[in-house]
């Protein structure tokens, strides 16, 4: 059985790692426990993912919503009905209008369905993931964690959760990937939710205001 979090055992997962680690223990202590950040599991998700790509939040959700102001529900058919010009009137840069399309081709097309992807392992998810243009190991990281809610996920691709992990254990600017994912290795096989207690201190602490 693939190892996933839910209402349930969210909880649960949070308090496991605080027993471990003192550095959590004084975010939920301070904040309370991260809100559970999840999506459906849609080609509407992934096209929000690919807007998050690289911009800050506020202007992926920019682009989301007038996307969504101009046709609803994101399917694959609506994005390629639209043409350049009214992508990049949804914000789009050249590049994901390239990534959008070709995400919606691939589902369109069969070559991957999302329900059965469901049921697949994290590294065969990634596997045939990895294979659409404009969809790199961030945004895999990203579906698995919110979408399909796979406990085990540290995606270092991330600059908010790198940063955050830097300032909860004082760690040098410099210190590299391999360092860090040493740090995270005890966190096994609850990654994910460390990464949103993570998560939920760097937003606590900058006020950041997130829609969704």
């Amino acid at each position: 059985m693939i190892p996933t979090f839910s209402a349930g055992n969210f909880h649960l997962f949070c308090d496991k790692l605080i027993k471990k680690d003192k550095d959590l223990r004084g975010i939920i202590k301070e904040h309370g426990y991260p809100p559970m950040w999840i999506r459906p599991n849609t080609f509407q998700s992934l096209i929000l993912s690919i807007l998050e790509q690289q911009v800050s939040l506020a202007s992926a959700y920019a682009a989301f919503k007038k996307l969504k102001e101009r046709i609803g529900y994101v399917t694959p058919q609506k994005i390629l009905s639209l043409s350049d010009k009214e992508l990049r009137n949804c914000y789009f840069s050249r590049q994901k209008i390239v990534y959008a399309r070709e995400l919606a081709n691939t589902i369109v097309s069969g070559k991957i369905n999302l329900r059965k992807l469901a049921l697949l392992s994290d590294d065969e998810i990634r596997i045939q993931m990895i294979e659409i243009k404009g969809i790199g190991h961030w945004t895999i990281d990203v579906y698995l964690m919110h979408a399909l809610q796979r406990t085990d996920l540290f995606p270092l691709g991330d600059i908010a959760l790198v940063n955050s992990l830097k300032e909860v254990k004082q760690l040098p600017k410099d210190i590299s990937k391999e360092e860090m994912l040493a740090i995270a290795e005890p966190w096994r096989p609850y990654r994910t939710i460390a990464s949103m207690i993570l998560w939920h201190d760097y937003i606590k602490k900058r006020g950041i205001k997130l829609q969704g």
